[in-house]
């Protein structure tokens, strides 16, 4: 007899991937432990002091629920970004801020457009949601907008998804190119602003216009911050927008100790500002180690820097062999990034090991 306990038909038609290899697999793989952990992007540099204190009093009260609507944080970042409570919207990190959309405004069959190569976990969601995607490749290393905005016509695209600054390459683009992408798309299409790596920027690009029914913009605790192993982030659209949300949002999925973190570490700008300072530090010094080998950084307003390995079997075999030194970075899976190695901004020591374990495999 047939089991009618099948999944349908859309889970059972995709294939058996995870958008990402996580470092504890690497280390059952390996069955050590990785001594370098550089490649998913976190902050070497933890949670602000105050942010700490604040989750371990919550955990006294662990056996009690979110707030399931996050009323203080939500009402913290509205003075924070300077918009109303009404077009905020907190959840498990960008990650599921991204599978909200998604679900909320893809019908099955309907395209969404990406750059070939960018965050994978967007696809993810498009695919598991039956969308469809069109991918545009990179170009000059950087997103082609141009061409999405092309694509996005193309397709009758219903969202356009655009990191900004940008994962893997670290590049990043000004307000006057973004609001020549807005103006660029058909009217049907959403545009999704992923601005995880906002804080490290040299400018806050475009402005929030939280009364645009054209955008949604997605941030993030789990970088600048150091809070990516809590799980929150929060996102900025129309009113209209995030009542939509409410609809189909998990509305318990973020924990109170979670949202007291976030709370304290919002308070804790010289902590944020101390980050940011050795993040840029580390960058400059990743640049300097790449051309003392001979090799080129890309330019980088993140918390990373993809160093260009010349060649994609190259790349692949530098991750491989640092892999068996302990020490984890990642490799872009589509060309022509694939010839880069993605490296995240460690401590100063983390940094010097880095530098090292590169030269050694290298040399």
């Amino acid at each position: 007899m047939p089991d009618d306990r099948r999944p349908t038909r859309l889970v059972a038609s995709l294939p058996p991937t995870v958008p990402f290899v996580a470092p504890e697999a690497l280390e059952r793989r390996r069955g050590a432990k990785l001594e370098l952990r550089l490649g998913a992007n976190e902050s070497a540099f933890g949670p602000s002091p105050r942010a700490l204190a604040a989750m371990r009093r919550e955990l006294e009260r662990s056996s009690w629920y979110g707030d399931p609507e996050s009323y203080d944080l939500r009402n913290a970042l509205a003075l924070h970004v300077g918009v109303p409570m009404e077009s905020l919207v907190v959840g498990c990190g960008i990650d599921d801020l991204l599978g909200l959309t998604v679900r909320t405004f893809l019908e099955q069959g309907d395209y969404a457009v990406s750059s070939l190569g960018a965050y994978p976990t967007f696809n993810f969601h498009v695919a598991g949601y039956g969308g469809l995607l069109e991918a545009v490749p990179y170009a000059g290393d950087r997103n082609d907008l141009h061409a999405l905005a092309e694509a996005a016509r193309e397709r009758k695209a219903r969202l356009l998804y655009l990191a900004n600054p940008d994962n893997p390459t670290g590049s990043w683009y000004d307000a006057e190119a973004l609001e020549q992408l807005l103006n660029e798309l058909p009217e049907e299409t959403l545009l999704i602003l992923d601005e995880a790596y906002l804080e490290f920027a040299p400018e806050s690009g475009l402005a929030l216009r939280p009364g645009d029914p054209r955008l949604i913009r997605m941030r993030t605790f789990s970088k600048a911050y150091g809070m990516a192993g809590q799980r929150i982030g929060y996102a900025v659209a129309t009113p209209e927008t995030i009542a939509a949300f409410d609809r189909v949002r998990l509305h318990f999925g973020v924990g109170r100790v979670a949202q007291a973190g976030a709370l304290a570490a919002l308070h804790d700008r010289g902590f944020l500002e101390g980050v940011l300072d050795e993040v840029a530090r580390g960058r400059e010094e990743y640049a300097a180690a790449a051309s003392a080998l001979g090799l080129h950084a890309l330019p980088s307003e993140a918390n990373f820097v993809a160093i260009d390995l010349g060649s994609p079997e190259r790349s692949r075999t530098v991750v491989d062999a640092l892999l068996a030194r302990g020490v984890f970075v990642r490799r872009p899976g589509a060309p022509p990034l694939d010839r880069c190695i993605r490296v995240t901004v460690g401590t100063a020591a983390e940094r010097r090991r880095f530098a090292h374990a590169l030269e050694s495999v290298l040399r």
